[in-house]
């Protein structure tokens, strides 16, 4: 008999497990719904066309395709396989499992464009799939968590991104948190203060590696792609400003201006200008949204960080970008987004700008665990037993149990005739608060013991009272 199995990179999920990760989905829905975001759901399939060249090189190999029904090879040729993958994947492989969930919405807006509403701000909550090496806080398939509003410039968006961030985190427990940010047009005047030198998007797929290959690793890619010595050392100067968000702003600009960067100028919005003294649109944009941050009253500013060598590695963001840390795990990020420009373009929608980001639900479990934040309440919806005695005491407490179920609150009745104590270690091994006892002493009394399973307090009350006292709990 072959022993059962499970993908590389996939993975099962028990009761406990389920209910901590909808522990995880409810505080990002609730945050996410008290910003306006509407739900919206995406198919998982994918045609490879609304895939490809979206994500860059690495991203394309990445991607999961789908043989084609039937006979799926039954239009290869002899020349097809000889001429490799390019040839022969057209032909046997016509879908994907969607990668991220921005390029399928960006679908989803170009072709549902007049119907909704814009701006249209919509979150989605689904699972996603990449050819990657399975690892620690790295998965083949995972759930992405995201917010994105399309149909407008405004920097007040970027501004609610760090805002949803920081809620989401606050609420699960997590206080030891770095959000960075940072724009690729900081990125773009770095490139131009290189002298324009190699590829722009061979400099940003470096720079994307530097927390995971060190300094060392990306001067050997870059030298390797085409970039000199004298190029490299120029550009970790540019990357090494320090100080405070504001101090990193200043001194990158005069860097910018020593080496004669031409201002690119900022992207007109609708919001006050900034002090920023040279118009340079990355800087100024991360001046406004820092500005916007400071008059929503965001009180977490030592929580956010300007990085310029943050530079996300999906090609198609065009404005600020943004990635959160959980400090004292060793984990890589569990957000990331940023702005798109023209992402609806490539569907026959141009012109419409757009900005998002995602909440990696996996990663979040694993720092949750990592750090014993889960609550008993984040491990089973149950927050109540009813046990008894006998067959005759196990039918007289569903009334019961059905005007506690009718009170919002989750409880279930031991199915079985048991010993009390094989009850009460039921409770325990599922980590149910509350046991009501009822026997038929207490039946026969009108009464329910009510025992608190952290404590062991126990207390009697009468029948007509136990919904009532647990409702007020």
């Amino acid at each position: 008999m072959q022993k059962p199995s499970i993908p590389k990179g996939t993975r099962d999920f028990g009761p406990a497990q389920v209910a901590r990760r909808q522990h995880i989905f409810n505080i990002i829905r609730r945050t996410f719904e008290s910003f306006g975001f509407a739900p919206l759901e995406t198919p998982t399939l994918e045609n490879l066309s609304v895939l490809t060249g979206k994500y860059g090189d690495e991203g394309d190999q990445l991607l999961f395709k789908v043989l084609n029904s039937g006979d799926f090879a039954k239009d290869v040729t002899g020349a097809d396989l000889e001429i490799g993958s390019k040839a022969l994947l057209p032909k046997v492989a016509e879908k994907g499992l969607r990668y991220d969930l921005t390029v399928p919405f960006a679908r989803y807006v170009a072709m549902n464009r007049g119907t909704l509403t814009f701006p249209f701000k919509r979150y989605q909550m689904q699972p996603v799939w990449r050819a990657d090496r399975p690892q620690r806080g790295r998965y083949r398939e995972f759930y992405q968590c995201d917010a994105d509003v399309v149909g407008t410039d405004s920097l007040l968006c970027e501004a609610e991104i760090v805002l949803m961030m920081a809620q989401v985190l606050n609420g699960l427990g997590l206080d030891d948190f770095t959000i960075k940010i940072n724009h690729r047009g900081v990125l773009r005047n770095i490139y131009q203060a290189l002298g324009g030198e190699g590829r722009e998007s061979d400099l940003f797929v470096a720079i994307d590696k530097l927390d995971k290959i060190g300094r060392d690793g990306v001067t050997k890619e870059l030298l390797e792609r085409g970039f000199t010595e004298a190029t490299v050392e120029t550009l970790f100067e540019l990357l090494s400003v320090a100080g405070n968000y504001e101090e990193k702003l200043e001194r990158l600009m005069a860097g910018f201006v020593t080496a004669g960067v031409e201002p690119d100028g900022p992207r007109p919005t609708a919001e006050e200008p900034t002090e920023v003294p040279v118009a340079y649109r990355g800087l100024t944009e991360l001046a406004t949204v820092r500005d916007l941050l400071a008059a929503s009253g965001f009180k977490q500013f030592d929580r956010l960080e300007f990085d310029p060598t943050l530079a996300r590695g999906l090609s198609y963001y065009t404005g600020c970008i943004f990635e959160v840390k959980i400090n004292n795990v060793l984990m890589g990020s569990v957000s990331g987004g940023g702005r798109y420009d023209n992402l609806t373009g490539s569907f026959g929608l141009p012109g419409v700008s757009g900005v998002g980001f995602s909440f990696g639900v996996d990663r979040l479990y694993d720092c949750l665990e990592a750090l014993d934040l889960f609550t008993a309440t984040a491990e089973t919806p149950t927050r109540c037993l009813i046990t008894h005695f006998d067959a005759a005491s196990g039918r007289a407490a569903l009334p019961l149990l059905a005007q506690l179920r009718a009170a919002g609150i989750p409880s279930e009745l031991y199915p079985d005739v048991s010993k009390l104590q094989k009850q009460f270690k039921y409770a325990d091994a599922k980590g149910i608060p509350l046991v009501i006892v009822l026997g038929p002493e207490e039946l026969a009394a009108g009464l329910a013991k009510i025992k608190i399973m952290a404590s062991g307090v126990e207390r009697v009350l009468p029948l007509a009272e136990v919904v009532t006292a647990l409702t007020a709990e």
